[in-house]
């Protein structure tokens, strides 16, 4: 455009004279700059200004297609309605991993328990299940009478783990349980008392049958009473034979009958808590067909909190899938043994030795954390407990001002959102969006969770429906392929659905806020906890994933009769 000018000025010169020619140069320079900017601003419009889902990451990048393809002939597994858990451990402030200490006061024996936001975050769940327990449960003593001397743990590097035997005073049970009720919390207690090493012989229940007559006679409520921390398999600092323990669990299930004789609901055996190991499972599972109601097992796939990789494994799909196969082999398990026990995640930090400051603590975890819900539950698995409510670095709080973490959001808005049957789930269009679907809870139609693991892509997404039901108003079904399709004419083109868009603050995945649907999430002075509001979105349109975003969707004009 400036040489166009240039030349027209040269043809003017020769008639008009210099003067002329400058004013038609300065003309033609005016004109190419007003059309440059006329250009620009069209290109950014493009860009930016059209209506799709809220994203915090810069640029849009490639817009990849994608279907989702949701099974409604059965479901595959069923959650328990306090599905979400999380833990409360033993560690005292001196606990230290790779030369940073992340326990703060968040022990069972120091936990500020008048912190308003504690109180807030868990009464929002309605209920939140709580595991008590950790590695130091092995080492705890619990105080039979007022008049026994009652010491804390003491850091002493002769000792297992690091730390001497410490104990539970009763004033501090009373205290805890108060608050737990208060809070609207479900309780189970993990304990034990094991020697270091190979642990042989028979298990003395004489402390933990005191604990647990005085709780009973306290009117305090327990659901689950669990035996030993990582004492199975290979073991943590000690470790049980599969016969072994498999007895002691005979003798915690005489102990919880008696205790709770005349109760109608009596609490749940639990156990190993443990890592899993096929063949000691196997043993320990045939030996408990009658007393054992909940296997529990642990989940640190992401290897130590030192390790410099977590992000990329977190967001390579091929090693979130690896640890699916623990998954179906217990699964297989339980249901060749005879075994009437149902799997628990006991606990899961994803990265053992209190995690990693900057990573399990921010927006990033939330893709593993959010996979591994979805992951357990296709799996059968009735509940997960996250390590930890508060406490280390992966904490669903902040462990000295229990601020909510990303993870908190993640677990808050999957306990209102994801009901009990598990739909069979498949994506297609890329391998970096995890999908998974359930039934809704507590209101119709589904709810679909999708996880964007591409930082650069965004994904448009169609919803296909099998065997979904006629409640009235419901996609039409191709006779063919029995997947539902909508015409642009029918009724339910003009329904909504609603959305929640979750991202990290300024595009940043090591941030610890999270935004929904591009609003920050933050308690207020008071140390509420924020509402969590959705957006409404036209069924015609596609469900638009952001790069490195997460998105849960409630559609409830696709319905099955499973969810009934």
């Amino acid at each position: 455009m400036f040489l166009n000018g240039t030349v027209l000025a040269l043809a003017v010169k020769k008639k008009m004279g210099t003067e002329s020619a400058q004013k038609i140069l300065l003309y033609g320079m005016a004109t190419s700059l007003f059309l440059l900017f006329c250009l620009c601003f069209w290109l950014y419009w493009v860009r930016h200004g059209s209506p799709v889902a809220p994203h915090s990451t810069s640029g849009v990048g490639t817009i990849i297609e994608g279907k989702v393809f949701i099974n409604g002939t059965t479901s595959i597994g069923r959650i328990d309605d306090d599905f979400v858990c999380a833990t409360l451990d033993w560690w005292p402030p001196q606990k230290c991993d790779y030369g940073t200490c992340s326990w703060g006061r968040t022990s069972l024996l120091n936990l500020d328990l008048n912190n308003v936001i504690l109180l807030n975050a868990i009464k929002a769940f309605s209920p939140l299940k709580i595991r008590l327990g950790g590695t130091l449960q092995d080492r705890v003593i619990y105080q039979s009478n007022e008049q026994q001397p009652c010491s804390p743990f003491v850091q002493r590097n002769s000792d297992l783990l690091r730390f001497s035997k410490g104990c539970l005073p009763l004033s501090r049970w009373d205290e805890l349980n108060n608050f737990f009720k208060k809070a609207g919390a479900v309780v189970v207690f993990g304990g034990d008392n094991k020697p270091q090493g190979f642990a042989e012989g028979a298990w003395n229940s004489s402390n933990a049958e005191s604990l647990m007559r005085y709780t009973v006679n306290q009117g305090f409520t327990i659901q689950g009473w669990e035996l030993g921390n990582e004492l199975s398999g290979n073991g943590i600092g000690a470790k049980v034979s599969a016969d072994q323990y498999a007895s002691d669990i005979n003798t915690l299930q005489d102990t919880v009958q008696n205790i709770y004789a005349g109760f109608d609901v009596k609490p749940v055996v639990m156990g190993p808590g443990g890592f899993f190991e096929e063949n000691w499972f196997r043993e320990f599972l045939q030996k408990t067909t009658k007393s054992l109601q909940v296997v529990t097992h642990h989940i640190y796939n992401l290897g130590p909190g030192s390790s410099d990789n977590l992000i990329d494994k977190i967001l390579d799909p091929s090693f979130l899938d690896s640890v699916s196969q623990k998954y179906s082999r217990l699964q297989s398990i339980l249901k060749n043994s005879g075994t009437q026990a149902v799997a628990w995640i006991g606990e899961a930090g994803g990265a053992y030795n209190s995690g990693h400051n900057l990573v399990t603590n921010t927006f990033v975890f939330s893709f593993w954390y959010l996979d591994q819900l979805g992951m357990a539950s296709s799996f059968d698995t009735k509940t997960y407990c996250r390590q930890t409510l508060v406490g280390g670095n992966y904490g669903l709080l902040d462990t000295n001002t229990f601020v909510p973490n990303p993870d908190y959001y993640s677990a808050l808005l999957w306990h209102r959102l994801m009901g009990n049957d598990v739909l069979s789930t498949n994506f297609s269009g890329t391998n970096k969006v995890r999908a998974y679907a359930h039934c809704s809870k507590k209101t119709q139609g589904i709810t679909l969770l999708l996880i964007n693991l591409d930082g650069s892509a965004s994904v448009q997404v169609r919803v296909s429906a099998e065997n979904a039901t006629d409640p009235g108003i419901s996609p039409l079904q191709d006779p063919k392929t029995k997947f539902a399709r909508v015409s642009r004419g029918s009724k339910i083109a003009n329904l909504t659905r609603e959305e929640y868009h979750l991202t990290p603050k300024d595009g940043d995945l090591h941030s610890q806020i999270m935004l929904l649907n591009e609003k920050m999430l933050t308690v207020d002075s008071s140390g509420v906890i924020p509402p969590l509001e959705p957006i409404n979105v036209s069924q015609s349109d596609p469900i638009t994933i952001a790069p490195y975003s997460i998105v849960f969707v409630q559609i409830p004009y696709i319905n099955f009769s499973v969810c009934n």
